[in-house]
């Protein structure tokens, strides 16, 4: 097994990994009651949508960890199942929740075949490294992000969009003694800190009132969204798949599921490589061929099995940063997934206000990469800026993305460099233009 997965050679250990996979898991457990809850407004089946959300994730996050043997755990995406769900199900021409996973297997055959080509990974060698280590930055601030409005510690306003929280609400007491917790094991050189900071949280929120008490155990097992790219819509005659070329309309969104997919995953492993070690200097991502073969795979995957698009999780960071190291952490997170397909309630305790400290610890740590970028040429320093602000400000990481990539070759026009911007990132900016024109 240590010869396998490298262990010793990257400077890990069993108990090291096993401590980076149960933390990533804790971290993205959220997944397993978020998902069918967000699909079964779309009119899937919960036990459907729960099974298929956890089989999924347990069956790409071990074939990553074998294939590229990487700490990168992948579980059905947030954002791309709501746009399933409220704009693909719900929205205006309203379609079959069968044909909308039948858009997700497209789009997941589609970008397939772009890694296959090869294109996938020239556009992400195309990067000037600046805008790299920007987009692991902006991760960073987005898991941070997502790390305290779970918490309750950020919430809306009407006035200002966001505001700080009640700090006498019990949930965000809660966060604040998560935050406190892990900060005090990291500069104490705890092993296993983050997880530990979860697990201790989630016990103290018990008589606090956050975290959630299972009122009910029975949850069983169904695959009716199993296949549902080639099941026949009910009423007609028609095979969901077949509907997506029928109708050119349901077109659009394998291109908008595409971008989301192609570029979210391209930051997130580029953020999760830099806390695992496995980037260079320059933001470049070691075996990055096989990671993106196998997240695109999982899109196809996704669709196939009722749970929308899977795609590698940011929360991957969290585990890379207790430790993990290569791809037994993963074999970790998909026997825990596996066996809580049977025993979700327990995940559910797991609360927002938990999960907090380990977040921010991930996104402080995360920051220190933002030395890496020339800041003293603005043809830099200015699109890796717009990425920075712009992934936790849209909670997007493919907004970020983009408003980067079309500042920059907007900024080298201007400065009369034009020729030195490579082809595909001309490519990758026109895409987003048109990606945002059609939101």
């Amino acid at each position: 097994m240590d010869k396998f997965f490298k262990i010793s050679e990257r400077g890990s250990s069993i108990g090291q990994e096993a401590i980076g996979g149960f933390t990533t898991f804790l971290a993205m457990a959220y997944i397993i009651a978020v998902n069918p809850g967000i699909l079964t407004a779309a009119g899937i089946p919960f036990n459907a949508a729960l099974t298929a959300t956890c089989f999924g994730a347990a069956l790409m996050t071990l074939i990553m960890g074998l294939v590229a043997n990487r700490p990168l755990a992948l579980a059905s995406g947030m954002g791309i199942n709501s746009i399933v769900a409220f704009s693909i199900c719900m929205g205006e021409n309203a379609v079959d929740w069968r044909v909308a996973m039948a858009i997700v297997f497209l789009e997941g055959i589609v970008i397939l075949i772009l890694v296959l080509c090869g294109l996938r990974k020239a556009i992400m060698d195309a990067i000037p490294a600046s805008l790299r280590h920007a987009i692991g930055i902006g991760i960073g601030l987005f898991i941070a992000f997502i790390g305290l409005k779970g918490g309750g510690l950020i919430v809306a306003n009407e006035s200002t969009l966001i505001s700080f929280g009640d700090v006498t609400n019990p949930t965000c007491l809660l966060a604040l003694i998560s935050i406190v917790l892990a900060i005090v094991l990291r500069v104490r050189n705890v092993k296993g800190d983050l997880l530990i900071s979860i697990i201790v949280c989630t016990i103290i929120g018990i008589p606090m009132g956050v975290t959630p008490v299972p009122t009910s155990w029975d949850f069983g097992l169904d695959f009716t969204g199993f296949a549902a790219p080639f099941q026949t819509i009910p009423g007609t005659d028609t095979i969901a798949i077949v509907q997506c070329f029928t109708e050119p309309f349901l077109l659009l969104f394998v291109f908008s599921l595409l971008m989301s997919d192609f570029f979210d995953t391209m930051g997130t492993v580029v953020a999760v490589g830099e806390q695992g070690e496995f980037t260079d200097k320059d933001g470049n991502v070691e075996n990055i061929q096989s990671i993106l073969t196998v997240d695109s795979a999982a899109a196809a995957v996704g669709g196939f099995l009722g749970a929308s698009s899977i795609t590698t999780f940011v929360e991957s960071a969290s585990g890379a940063a207790a430790g993990a190291r290569t791809g037994f952490s993963n074999v970790i997170v998909a026997a825990l997934f596996f066996v809580f397909a049977f025993f979700a309630p327990i995940v559910g305790m797991v609360s927002g206000a938990a999960t907090c400290g380990a977040l921010v610890i991930v996104g402080y740590l995360m920051l220190s990469d933002i030395v890496n970028i020339e800041w003293d040429l603005t043809e830099f320093a200015f699109p890796a800026f717009l990425i920075i602000v712009g992934i936790p400000f849209t909670y997007s990481i493919t907004n970020g993305i983009g408003l980067g990539f079309i500042a920059y070759c907007l900024i080298m026009i201007f400065k009369g460099k034009a020729r030195e911007v490579s082809p595909l990132m001309w490519i990758a900016a026109a895409a987003f233009l048109i990606m945002f024109i059609m939101l």
